[in-house]
């Protein structure tokens, strides 16, 4: 008996030291060696892992990073934006230009003033789960679903639901363009625009693709597609693709003739200064005649 126990830890001493050295060959055989400039990258993200770089999380980007270096046009990070990819460009000694920083916009007007309700959802509140269900609670198929999946994705307390519009509000100090709004909403109403000359933009407030009195009836503020506003644009920064306008933000010079000339009141211009109405001229005093005695 105990010579049997003795040969049975013998036997399993030997296969463990067997697979051992057969692992350590194997192992050294494919090994893959990684750069270190990798972990130096990683160190000056910001760690937020949200996916909007395009990767699977700060690490796969500063191993993507390293891999592009010295091209770095395919990679930036909107969390640490011009600032944090300057730290990147410098760890990897190189040279990267800025890029126009961006913001997310919510193009949908569809306010319950706007867009009454013709129904009600009852189920799990979610807009992807919604979605797929039927088309929404009002007329227009196209705008937003108001459950907040773009809140419950947004990392950094950016998006907001309204109460009094049932749509979301994005917080521009606290958006990162970080993209995952854009992703989390089924309806796609959510872009990234470029923040514009002094946080000013104008764009289109809606997504609707249906022929305009279809989406008048279902919406006021919906686009109607009627092509005014491209035809007084001077820069062609304006479209009209299946009955709904599109203002390319590249190309706007922030003119504002489109916001004038929409007749639904769809074109939206955001962070304009207020220009206060001059006061009028008083008229001049009218000389007191005096009566003769």
């Amino acid at each position: 008996m105990t010579q049997t126990i003795i040969w049975t830890i013998a036997i399993l001493t030997i296969l463990g030291a067997a697979l051992a050295v057969v692992l350590y060959v194997v192992a050294e055989k494919f090994k893959v060696e990684e750069d270190p400039r990798i972990d130096e990258v990683e160190k000056v993200l910001p760690g937020a892992n949200c996916g909007g770089c395009g990767q699977a999380g700060c690490r796969a980007f500063a191993q993507h990073c390293v891999e592009s270096s010295p091209n770095l046009d395919s990679c930036f990070c909107p969390v640490g934006g011009n600032e944090g990819m300057q730290k990147v460009a410098a760890v990897l000694g190189v040279e990267v230009a800025a890029k126009e920083p961006q913001v997310a916009v919510v193009r949908c007007n569809g306010t319950c003033e706007n867009r009454p309700r013709i129904n009600e959802y009852g189920g799990y509140q979610s807009c992807r789960v919604k979605a797929t269900l039927y088309s929404g609670d009002t007329g227009c198929s196209f705008g937003c679903l108001g459950c907040g999946d773009c809140v419950a994705a947004c990392q950094f307390g950016a998006i907001s639901m309204d109460p009094a519009t049932g749509l979301p509000v994005v917080d521009e100090e606290k958006c990162t363009a970080c993209g995952a709004c854009v992703k989390a909403c089924p309806k796609a109403i959510i872009e990234l625009r470029n923040k514009g000359r002094r946080n000013m933009r104008v764009f289109v407030s809606c997504v609707n693709k249906d022929k305009g009195g279809v989406a008048r009836k279902a919406c006021k503020a919906a686009c109607i597609g009627c092509g005014k506003c491209a035809k007084v644009c001077p820069f062609d920064a304006i479209t009209v693709e299946n009955n709904v306008a599109y203002i390319d933000f590249t190309k706007c010079k922030l003119c504002k003739k489109c916001v004038a000339e929409c007749p639904t009141g769809a074109i939206h211009a955001v962070n304009f200064p207020v220009i206060k109405p001059k006061p009028a001229a008083e008229a001049p005093a009218q000389p007191v005649e005096k009566k003769e005695e």
